[in-house]
């Protein structure tokens, strides 16, 4: 974090969940970025970067199918170009709606220093690597709430960057968008 105030650079978890959303709006609403030079041209104040971490093809649908009975080709002989291609114009399809949809938020919260980014691979490693990539000053997300079965089997990737990532980690707890306002009522009183 810079000396003059503010976060520099803020990375913001997004999956397409309500609780991510609503760790979006939690960033956006509460956190202060570093304001921009005064005698620079160029855009060096703090800025959100909404990340969403898509899983591999192979990973999100299991395209390594079994054994092929009888003497078939081995599993890695087998190739389905057509449906791998369809796979990941999936994904990306998912992927553009989940950060429109971020994006529409950050519209709506007239916060224009946003920048999107997406990666593949494995969610709690993708996360820690930007936040050591992108020099992050600190990585938002949300909580699913897991209970101790799913966490034990799935894992917590909130709990994972909380011990991995080279940043402060803020996980926004919360389920629902009346929670929130409800919160800010009370707020609004003090």
């Amino acid at each position: 974090m810079s000396g003059s105030g503010g976060l520099g650079c803020v990375i913001v978890a997004v999956e397409g969940s309500e609780e991510s959303m609503n760790a979006l709006r939690w960033a956006l609403e509460n956190l202060q970025l570093r304001s921009p030079a005064p005698d620079s041209s160029s855009n060096s104040g703090g800025h959100f970067v909404i990340l969403y971490v898509q899983s591999p093809p192979n990973i999100a649908t299991g395209l390594n199918p079994g054994a092929i009975p009888f003497g078939g080709p081995t599993p890695s002989d087998v190739e389905v170009p057509a449906f791998t291609a369809a796979i990941v114009a999936h994904q990306r399809r998912i992927s553009e709606a989940i950060l429109t949809h971020a994006l529409q938020i950050c519209s709506d919260k007239s916060v224009k220093n946003v920048k999107t980014q997406v990666m593949v691979g494995d969610a709690k490693e993708k996360l820690c690597e930007a936040v050591k990539v992108l020099h992050a000053d600190l990585l938002v997300m949300g909580s699913r709430a897991f209970g101790p079965i799913k966490r034990m089997f799935l894992g917590s990737v909130s709990n994972y960057c909380t011990n991995n990532a080279t940043c402060a980690v803020t996980i926004v707890k919360g389920t629902s968008r009346q929670a929130i306002r409800a919160d800010k009522k009370e707020n609004s009183y003090c």
